[in-house]
């Protein structure tokens, strides 16, 4: 479903802004994800459920309409997840870390929250992501 694509020049990947591919350029790190999009209702609710495995650099990106407040859980989400929670222009806003396969309880994102990218958990940490980084997707429409 999802494959690799690699880390790198995020900022050279930018001009290649293509529905498959995310960027997240910070002060510290750069990186680029391949990833499935979750922008109706239906894709949303079933995320990441079920899904047993997802290569290292991938994800999904969650599109809502408008910014609103977003809450998540791990219900049926076999895998444990960091939650990354961007603005309307892409700025991640929260990180929440190792979200724990299939726990219930709600993880608050807080208000303002457009798109939410859910890569495997510990991933953030290690790539030297933060909030404040900055997401480029054809979604977001922040690309050069």
């Amino acid at each position: 479903m999802l494959t690799l694509i690699g880390i790198g020049s995020a900022s050279a990947s930018l001009a290649q802004c293509v529905e498959d591919r995310l960027s997240i350029v910070g002060a510290k790190a750069e990186a680029v994800f391949t990833v499935a999009v979750a922008d109706d209702p239906a894709e949303r609710a079933q995320g990441l459920m079920h899904v047993e495995s997802m290569p290292t650099l991938s994800g999904m990106i969650f599109v809502y309409e408008a910014p609103s407040h977003a809450s998540f859980w791990m219900r049926n989400t076999l895998i444990p997840l960091d939650m990354l929670f961007a603005d309307e222009t892409g700025v991640i806003t929260r990180i929440h870390p190792m979200a724990i396969p299939l726990d219930e309880t709600p993880i608050d994102g807080g208000q303002g929250v457009k798109f939410v990218l859910e890569i495997n958990g510990g991933l953030a940490a290690r790539l030297g992501l933060q909030e404040g980084d900055v997401m480029h997707h054809p979604s977001i429409g922040n690309c050069s």
